[in-house]
Formats: structure tokens, C-alpha cells, sequence
């Protein structure tokens, strides 16, 4: 059965529309990934199987290989780890096991980091419109799906309702400082070409995603919250890409295509019921691309160990 929802013992600090954020202990705090998912901003009331554990271990495997040696929030997602960290929750496995992280507290910056490598979302519907992305011109002539060439920075702000809003790197500075902005630029560029590199070789193609940083205690900024997930990120199979129209994705897909052919629902919460066949066809989606990208089964997959 999904989990639209946890209880734990420990002081519940937010729910967002998929996390459950808890405080741990000192400066930790525990992130359970829920099965619960949005489309078009509205949660739905149906839950897609296995969806919290495939965003949970996708990040940490990530960062346990293409990743590696940036440095993040995340400790564990391992359960003698997490156990060991809070004792308490070894009462309630059945609740977090597999889809739960157990990160370093941060001050998250306000400001999203997209990048993206093809026009597609947001960025196309402005691009349509004004020639331009996130206010920046870009060359004329471009299609829906078109390669970005080299990838774009595209900033965003965080809304806590409804769309992000893309910003420019300009507007970015001036919220984060000119030297920050900057970082977090550089980072996002370096960290989305490693991923991208990878995904290719698994006959995936890497559209776009977004990276969030934050400020811990001593100073040090860290990549923080998912990391390449298919929630944060536009997985595209490399085979049937085809530039000029809107591409089959490795996410959620079916519940918007779904939502898409319901007469009269105008994107406003509350959203019409999903069929079990359409949560269990994004659920196989999730899958699928977990098992792509890490070459495991997602039942088989042992979270790894990853470096302090």
C-alpha cells in the first residue's frame, strides 16, 4: 500500500507535498519520502507505490557514485544507520524503512537551481512567448525538445504555492550574493554535466533538473533536499527523442496524460480520483528508471555507504 502519510515519534517540523520533515537530534534532521504526488500543483488523494523509496535511494545513489565528492546533507538512508541515530523509531520500520534520509540541518537558499540541457516545460511556454529564458535571449529558430547547447543556468524562486517563478542570474545575485550566486551557478553546471554523462550511457537523456544548496552551521554550502530524481529532473528515453513536439518522460507522465483527458477539471485542488491502473503505470515508470540508471532492481537495491 502507499504512504500518503507517517507518524513518527519525533517533532513533526513541515509536510510538503511529497517530505515529511522531523527533527532528529542537534542539528539532524529525518526526511520521509512519501508515495504522495502532485500534478499541475495539486496533491492528489491517491499515493504511487514505491514512489518515496525510488526518490530516497535514487539521490543516495547518486551521490554514493556520479556524485561523489560534492559535499551534501545527507548521512544515511541506511536503516542500522538511522536506527542508531534515533533509537526510537526502531519501533516503526514499517513506516520509513527504504525511504527515509537522516540529513545535516541546513539554511536552504532561496532560490532554485535549474539547469537546463533541452527546451522543454516552462522554459518552452516562455521561450514561445518572448524568445527568452528566464528573461535571458536565446538564438532564434528553437523547437519544443530542442538541445540547449551549452546548458542553461535557469534560477528560479521557491513557491510555497503553485509555480516556481524563473528569475535571472541577475535577480539570483541579488537575492543570494554576487558570490554565492555564482557558486551555486558553477556547481549546478558541473554537477548536471556528470549526471547527464551518465545517463547517456544508459540510453537516457538528462533534460533538465534542479538543484537545491544550502548554509550549515560552520558556513559551508551543501547540495541539499533529492538530487536527480524523477520529481526534480526530466528523464527522457534517448531513443525515442525526437526534437519538435513534447517527449515521452520517465516519471509521472500517466497521471498527467490522465488528468489531461478529464472533461471540466481546471487544475484546482480538489483533483478527480486516479484509477489504480494509472498509479500503478507512474509507479512502474519510477521503477523502470531507478533500475536504468543503477542497474538494481529496486527490492534488490542496498542503500550504499556514504562518505562523512
Amino acid at each position: 500500500m502507499p504512504l500518503l502519510q507517517s507518524d513518527l515519534p519525533l517533532p513533526l517540523l513541515h509536510r510538503g507535498k511529497v517530505r515529511d520533515v522531523y527533527r532528529a537530534s542537534g542539528d539532524r534532521l529525518l526526511l520521509v519520502a512519501t508515495d504522495r504526488v502532485s500534478a499541475f500543483d495539486v496533491v492528489m488523494a491517491e499515493g504511487v507505490p514505491d514512489k518515496g523509496r525510488v526518490l530516497t535511494q535514487i539521490t543516495a545513489w547518486w551521490l554514493a557514485t556520479h556524485l561523489s565528492g560534492t559535499p551534501h546533507h545527507l548521512l544515511s538512508t541506511r536503516t542500522e544507520d538511522i536506527c542508531r541515530a534515533v533509537p526510537a523509531l526502531a519501533r516503526c520500520t514499517d513506516q520509513w524503512e527504504g525511504r527515509t534520509s537522516l540529513v545535516r540541518r541546513t539554511r536552504p537558499a532561496p532560490v532554485e537551481c535549474v539547469v537546463r540541457g533541452h527546451l522543454a516545460g516552462s522554459a518552452w511556454q516562455e521561450y514561445r512567448e518572448s524568445g527568452t529564458l528566464a528573461g535571458e535571449p536565446l538564438p532564434a529558430g528553437l523547437v519544443e525538445s530542442a538541445a540547449l547547447d551549452p546548458p542553461v543556468f535557469s534560477p528560479a524562486t521557491k513557491a510555497q504555492e503553485g509555480h516556481d517563478e524563473n528569475i535571472t542570474f541577475g535577480r539570483a545575485a541579488a537575492l543570494l550574493g554576487a558570490d554565492l550566486a555564482a557558486e551555486v551557478r558553477r556547481r549546478s553546471l558541473a554537477l548536471f554535466a556528470r549526471a547527464h554523462a551518465a545517463a547517456d550511457e544508459r540510453g537516457i537523456l538528462l533534460a533538465d533538473t534542479k538543484f537545491e544548496f544550502g548554509s550549515a552551521s560552520g558556513g559551508a554550502v551543501l547540495l541539499i533536499d533529492e538530487a536527480l530524481t524523477p520529481d526534480s529532473s526530466r528523464f527522457w528515453p534517448a531513443r525515442s527523442y525526437a526534437p519538435g513536439r513534447g517527449q515521452s518522460s520517465l516519471d509521472k507522465q500517466p497521471i498527467r496524460d490522465y488528468l489531461d483527458a478529464v472533461p471540466g477539471w481546471n487544475r484546482r485542488a480538489p483533483p478527480p480520483p486516479l484509477p489504480p491502473a494509472v498509479t500503478e503505470a507512474a509507479s512502474a515508470r519510477y521503477r523502470e528508471l531507478f533500475r536504468q540508471l543503477t542497474g538494481s532492481h529496486l527490492r534488490d537495491f542496498e542503500p550504499p555507504e556514504l562518505a562523512a
